[in-house]
């Protein structure tokens, strides 16, 4: 055991407390190093008596019992003691238990001399006498420690120093159950000298406790109780000390004076009820030890001789076992009491930091409970409030139906609107009608009906809704109206594209023949300009048709079946292997293509554009396009993707800046170099093909080095930019 760790467990209470706790912990400090003083005082005022000679101070009274020396030291050192164990400067709690331990073993070794060697045995005081007390005084005035004072110093101080040491709660239990003892103890030695009974401040015919020996053991033992209440204010009662004091004195002063045969004891039960004032629900079997160790003094301070002794005895036993049943029931009853306030403030921290209005009422809807999020909720105050009629803050039709729904319940106990959240309207204080969402519930007790409301403002949430519907009804006229510009544009280009081709056959066919039948009349430049002419409508007619496939591939619908891709992609390199023997191109399969559910016809397209753009915007003397497919894949800038395709080429590569550009229909970013054919329109409809079998397609380039075009088919790209 350490008494350090002792502190800690001490000092944490009570940082864990509150504002009031920590005034009553200071209070009781106070007390502590007070009392510790005066115990210091008298032990050194009795130690320098004995160095004096001065018996005046060392009996008090002539004729009886004086303080020996090492009951002197005995103070002194509990007194220091109780003052350095209520200090937190590092080392105080470790001098506090050395002289805890000091006072324990001189009171130890004094009870071993009385039982083994003698009541006269006085080695602390000759071993003391020989430096301080000159001998022959001593030996005329020291008879010793009393065996009553040496048990009380070796028990309260064993139960200071293991409270100061120990971890565990109950030792602070055991220090106040010892305080109250103490206490007990040396109020009865008082009460044996104001009656002059010995028996209540000697044991047999052994040395007697000395007056202010009995005074000081009051004062330890109500340090002890302040100590303890200390290190847990939360478990002292309200009522002050003094009283069960008075109350165990009076008690037995009584019991010392009356008559054999009356029940005395019987007075102690208000000292054990008492303990109802206490917060700790063992304080009752404190009290009751306490009072049954004075009932037994009682007892035995007075001669029971004759046949009225064994039914004195037998008294004294009931009255100490109705002494510990009462203090059964209070402990039940403080147990209760305990739990019944803990759950009290539990549903009152529930109920005044909850966000949402808590409101009961009884049967008759008069309002019992109003919480302060009610209050802000509808502006009146619990004041105002708490005893009216919770119609009060109900619109129509609301206000009229409430007595009707609860008049209802009670006649049929049909549960219209209990256990269920339904949307009402509340009444603020300003005559304000706002929306809220309401539960009642009705609260499972024997007591007269009590029904708790629990309310929600929902008028931002009802606002938002509204705003949500108007933002519905706009989106589904902009859907329509976008559907409708949509079909337009595509009958538009339809239509443009057929009404187009036919002044564009016109002008192609007309300058056919102007070259055919005048071509000699004309000149050089006319020849040529004639020539341009037939390439510009030709290149206009491939323009027309793109946009009328353009506006075909949106409006079609796709013809979705299970295709083998690798049997798609060796179809488009069969077909174009004239285009690529003329450009010494090749194309590689890199792995196994899989087959997928898609539109066959469609995706040959796709790969037939990606590949002549591959080979056509490659500047390297053998073009190379790998095609092959990913299970998964992970790109430079944390794009994620599963079963991906892709299309490889060594060619020139693509800026980054155009990424996006060559989407665009009818953009290309540079003219090949063997040819002026082609529209730019290859990678817009690679981008529609693929959109409408709603996947993805996105690239990956390094100038100089090549370009890499992957795509998905079902399925869009996921974890766009985990990386960042």
């Amino acid at each position: 055991m350490s008494p350090q760790n002792g502190r800690e467990r001490v000092r944490e209470p009570i940082q864990a407390g509150s504002a009031h706790n920590h005034i009553r912990a200071r209070r009781y400090r106070i007390v502590v190093i007070a009392i510790g003083a005066l115990l210091v005082a008298l032990g050194l005022v009795v130690i320098a008596a004995w160095m004096m000679r001065v018996e005046a101070v060392l009996s008090v009274l002539p004729g009886f019992s004086a303080m020996a020396l090492n009951t002197a030291l005995c103070f002194a050192c509990s007194g220091l003691g109780l003052i350095a164990s209520v200090q937190a400067r590092p080392g105080s709690h470790m001098l506090a238990f050395l002289l805890f331990s000091l006072a324990a073993a001189m009171s130890g070794l004094r009870l071993i001399e009385i039982i083994f060697v003698g009541n006269h045995a006085q080695i602390v005081e000759h071993f003391l006498a020989a430096a301080i007390v000159e001998p022959a005084f001593a030996a005329r005035i020291d008879r010793g420690m009393a065996p009553n004072t040496a048990v009380i110093f070796l028990v309260a101080n064993l139960s200071l120093a293991f409270a100061l040491a120990s971890r565990v709660e109950r030792t602070q239990l055991v220090q106040e159950l010892v305080g109250y003892v103490v206490i007990g103890l040396g109020m009865a030695a008082l009460a044996g000298y104001a009656t002059q009974a010995e028996q209540g401040y000697q044991w047999g015919g052994n040395v007697g406790m000395a007056l202010h020996t009995a005074a000081g053991l009051v004062l330890l033992g109500s340090a002890m109780l302040a100590r303890s209440w200390w290190v847990k204010p939360e478990s002292r009662g309200h009522m002050p000390i003094w009283l069960p004091a008075l109350i165990c004195l009076t008690g037995l002063f009584v019991d010392l004076y009356t008559p054999l045969g009356v029940a005395n004891g019987i007075l102690y039960v208000p000292l054990v009820l008492a303990s109802l004032w206490f917060g700790n629900k063992n304080a009752p079997f404190s009290f009751a030890f306490a009072c049954s160790v004075l009932v037994s003094l009682g007892f035995f301070a007075v001669d029971r001789d004759g046949p009225g002794y064994w039914y004195e005895a037998t008294n004294r036993s009931i009255t100490i076992a109705t002494l510990w049943l009462v203090a059964l029931l209070v402990y039940y009853f403080l147990r209760k009491s305990i739990s019944l306030n803990a759950e009290r403030i539990r549903f009152d921290s529930v109920t005044r930091n909850t966000p949402n209005a808590i409101i009961a009422t009884d049967e008759k809807g008069t309002i019992s409970l109003f919480n302060p999020a009610a209050e802000a909720m509808f502006g009146y105050s619990a004041k105002e409030v708490i005893g009216q009629n919770v119609r009060l803050l109900m619109p129509e039709p609301y206000h009229s139906e409430h007595d009707n729904y609860v008049e209802r319940y009670l006649r049929t106990g049909q549960k219209h609107i209990l256990g269920i959240t339904r949307s009402v309207s509340g009444r603020r204080k300003n005559g304000d009608v706002f929306p809220l969402d309401l539960s009642v519930s009705k609260l499972a007790s024997d007591t007269p009906t009590t029904f708790v409301g629990i309310l929600r403002d929902i008028t931002d949430r009802v606002q938002h809704e509204e705003q949500l519907k108007t933002m519905f009804r706009q989106l589904q006229a902009y859907t329509a109206d976008l559907e409708r510009s949509n079909a337009d544009l595509d009958e538009f280009a339809y239509i443009a594209s057929h009404d187009l081709k036919e002044p564009l056959r016109g002008l192609h066919n007309h300058s056919r023949f102007l070259l055919e039948d005048y071509e000699k009349q004309l000149d050089e430049d006319g020849v040529r300009r004639l020539n341009r002419l037939v390439l510009l409508s030709q290149r206009m007619e491939k323009l027309v048709n793109d946009l009328l496939y353009f506006s075909r591939i949106g409006r079609q619908q796709l013809a979705i079946k299970r295709s083998d891709v690798n049997a798609i992609v060796k179809d488009v390199v069969s077909t174009m292997e004239l285009y690529l023997d003329e450009r010494h191109a090749k194309v590689e399969i890199e792995g196994s293509l899989p087959e997928i559910v898609c539109d066959g016809l469609r995706l040959t397209e796709v790969y037939r554009n990606l590949i002549t753009n591959a080979v056509k915007y490659n500047d390297k003397p053998e073009p190379l396009v790998t095609i092959g497919h990913l299970e998964r894949f992970t790109g430079k800038d944390g794009t994620s993707a599963r079963e991906v395709f892709f299309v490889r080429d060594n060619g020139k590569g693509i800026p980054v800046e155009f990424h996006e550009d060559i989407f665009r229909i009818f953009k290309r970013l540079e003219k090949p170099k063997d040819s002026d054919d082609g529209t730019g329109a290859g990678l817009t409809f690679v981008r529609k093909i693929i959109a409408r079998h709603e996947g993805d397609i996105w690239l990956e380039s390094e100038v100089g080095r090549g370009t890499t075009f992957y795509f998905t088919l079902g399925h869009k790209r996921e974890d766009q930019h985990a990386a960042a």
